[in-house]
C-alpha cells in the first residue's frame, strides 16, 4: 500500500487531475484509520491463561484460555497460537482463526497430561491480528509463559505394615536415658534416687507432697532423606530410569512420614535447578507439616535435575550435623562404595540412625553387610515402583 502511494505521487502531481488527488487522499484515509484501528484493538486486548500450577505425575490439568476485545471497536480477525513443551502434549496444539465484536469475549479449553515430573513453561500464546483489507501488514500481541510445576509420583506405602514406630524415623526413647532440661513436659511424683535439682518446688507446694520435673527425651524424632542425583553412581544403562526412580522413592518415604505418621521429614541432595540455571545444594530442614511437605520437599523433587561429579559422602557430611543426635538419615543412592559405607559408619558414631535404600543395584545385601558400618544398618533394594508397597 505504501509503496504503490509513493510511486502513484509523482504521476498525480505531474498530471494535477483532481481525481486522482481525491484517491489518494482517500486511499492514506484509509490506511491511517486501519492502522489506528488494528493497534487500538491490540492494545485493549485482556488475555487471561488460567490454570491450576502444581500436580503431580499422572494428573490432568485443565487450561483455560480467555481474550477479552475491551474495546468498542470490532476485532475483524484474530489468530491464536498457544505453544506446549512436547512432555505436556499428545499432538502439536491447533491455532485459531476468530473475530470479536466489541467487548466480546472468547474462551478455549484444553488439557494438559502430567506424564513426567519437572518445571515446565506453559506458553507463550500469541495473538495476529490486522485490517480486513490488508492494507497493512499484521500485528502481534502475547501473553507472557506460565510456570507448571508436576511433582514426582507418590506411591502409596499403606500396605507396609509399618506401625506408627516406623524404623523408618527415629522415635523417642521408651526409656528416657537422654533428656532435654530445657523442654518440661510435665511432673511426676518424687522417687528415691531423684536428683534435688528435678524437685519442682511449686508444685510440690500445691500438691502438699514432692513432685519432680519430668522432661522430654532428647532423642530426636527427626527424618532427614539424603538422595543422591550424581549420575555416576548409578547404572549407565539405565540412569534415567534409576535416577527418576530414586525420586520417586524420596518422594514416597517423605510423604509416608509426614502424611501418615504426622512425623518430621526433611531433605539433602544436590543438582541442577532449572529455576535457578545452574548446579545448587538444597537442604530442607525437617518439619512435620504438610505444606511442608509439598512447598518443600517436593517442590525441590519436582524441579531437580542430575547431575555429574557432585561428592554424595561429602554432602552426607556436611549436611547431617546439623541433625540432633538420634535422627534418621535414609540414604538413596544407586550404589555402595568404599567411601559410602565410611561415610554411614561415621554416622552412626555421631549417635544418628541410617537406612540405605539401593535403587537397582546389583550387589546382594549379604556382600554389602560385611562392609565395615553396615552390619546393623538396614538395606532395602527397589527394583521398581511396586518394591515401595511390599517394603520390608
Amino acid at each position: 500500500m505504501v509503496r504503490f502511494l509513493i510511486i502513484m505521487l509523482p504521476v498525480v502531481v505531474f498530471l494535477r487531475i483532481d481525481f486522482f488527488f481525491t484517491v489518494i487522499y482517500f486511499m492514506l484515509a484509509i490506511y491511517a484509520l486501519s492502522r489506528l484501528w488494528t493497534r487500538r484493538i491490540v492494545s485493549r486486548l485482556v488475555i487471561e491463561r488460567r490454570f491450576v500450577d502444581r500436580a503431580f505425575t499422572g494428573d490432568d490439568v485443565d487450561v483455560e484460555i480467555r481474550i477479552v476485545n475491551g474495546d468498542f471497536l470490532p476485532a475483524p480477525w484474530l489468530e491464536v497460537a498457544e505453544s506446549l513443551p512436547l512432555e505436556l502434549r499428545d499432538s502439536p496444539l491447533p491455532s485459531h482463526a476468530l473475530s470479536l465484536g466489541g467487548h466480546q469475549t472468547w474462551r478455549h479449553s484444553y488439557r494438559i497430561y502430567c506424564r513426567r515430573r519437572g518445571y515446565y513453561m506453559v506458553g507463550p500464546l500469541r495473538i495476529r491480528t490486522g485490517d480486513l483489507l490488508g492494507l497493512q501488514g499484521t500485528v502481534s500481541a502475547r501473553a507472557n509463559p506460565a510456570r507448571l510445576t508436576v511433582y514426582p509420583r507418590v506411591v502409596s506405602m499403606e500396605s507396609l505394615g509399618i506401625p506408627t514406630r516406623s524404623p523408618m524415623v527415629a522415635l523417642p526413647a521408651r526409656s528416657p536415658l537422654f533428656e532435654d532440661p530445657s523442654r518440661i513436659m510435665g511432673v511426676r511424683d518424687y522417687q528415691r534416687g531423684d536428683s534435688p535439682r528435678r524437685i519442682h518446688w511449686s508444685s510440690t507446694a500445691r500438691a502438699g507432697k514432692l513432685v519432680v520435673k519430668q522432661y522430654q527425651p532428647a532423642v530426636a524424632r527427626e527424618t532427614l532423606i539424603c538422595l543422591n542425583l550424581d549420575e555416576l553412581d548409578y547404572d549407565e544403562r539405565r540412569t534415567y530410569h534409576s535416577t527418576e526412580l530414586a525420586i520417586i522413592v524420596a518422594a514416597s518415604v517423605a510423604s509416608h512420614i509426614v502424611v501418615r505418621e504426622n512425623l518430621p521429614v526433611g531433605l539433602a541432595t544436590e543438582g541442577v535447578d532449572p529455576a535457578a540455571g545452574e548446579v545448587r545444594h538444597v537442604f530442607v530442614p525437617p518439619r512435620s507439616e504438610r505444606a511442608h511437605l509439598t512447598a518443600g520437599v517436593l517442590e525441590v523433587l519436582a524441579r531437580i535435575q542430575t547431575t555429574t561429579n557432585c561428592s554424595f559422602t561429602a554432602l552426607l557430611r556436611h549436611d547431617c550435623v546439623r541433625l540432633p543426635w538420634g535422627s534418621t538419615v535414609v540414604v538413596v543412592t544407586g550404589r555402595e562404595s568404599d567411601d559410602l559405607m565410611e561415610t554411614v559408619l561415621y554416622l552412626r558414631r555421631t549417635g544418628l540412625s541410617v537406612q540405605l535404600v539401593l535403587v537397582q543395584q546389583l550387589v546382594p545385601t549379604e556382600t554389602l553387610r560385611k562392609k565395615a558400618g553396615i552390619a546393623r544398618t538396614p538395606v532395602h533394594h527397589v527394583w521398581q515402583e511396586r518394591d515401595l508397597e511390599t517394603w520390608r
